[in-house]
């Protein structure tokens, strides 16, 4: 058997969705089947409302300081969140979304003040066996799409989120 050259295929009529044929030589593109003569609506003055709306009612009359996402996939991770007095980039919250708490790793935070090698003060949240008796524990947070670490979650069942991106509420 010897293949069909594609001249000869482009010559044949093409076999349209409702029986008929179709020369291929007929059609300019695809565009030819959009109405331009409609405007699309793009933008709904009203879906702002109907969004504001949704948003109080998972609130449910608190007020917000912020709304966090993921740093890497965008998602919504917490509506009602406080904002830290002395680190601007840091929030709590008590009700998330789009979350999970690894509970297979604690993090404790340390009472001393180590030196690493490059004699700066040790981070505050350590898994080093010198201090898995000594301060809070912690369990990482991470967004539920993409597992980036966003945050902790302490013994109080408070979330800290360090590792997001505010945006205003």
């Amino acid at each position: 058997m010897e293949p069909e050259k594609p001249e000869a295929a482009a010559k044949q009529p093409m076999q349209a969705e409702a029986g008929d044929r179709v020369d291929p030589r007929e059609l300019v593109s695809s565009d030819d089947e959009i109405d331009y003569s409609v405007e699309p609506e793009f933008y709904d003055p009203d879906l702002d409302d109907v969004d504001e709306r949704w948003i109080n009612r998972q609130r449910k009359g608190r007020t917000s300081d912020a709304v966090l996402s993921c740093p890497a996939c965008f998602t919504t991770l917490c509506l009602d969140c406080q904002r830290h007095e002395k680190y601007v980039n840091q929030y709590r919250a008590m009700f998330v979304r789009n979350c999970k708490v690894r509970t297979d790793q604690i993090l404790r935070e340390g009472k001393s003040k180590r030196k690493n090698h490059k004699g700066k003060a040790a981070d505050p949240l350590t898994t080093t066996p010198e201090a898995e008796s000594k301060g809070q524990a912690y369990h990482p947070v991470c967004c539920e799409v993409c597992s980036t670490e966003v945050g902790v979650f302490d013994e109080d069942e408070v979330y800290h989120f360090f590792n997001v991106i505010p945006s205003n509420s």
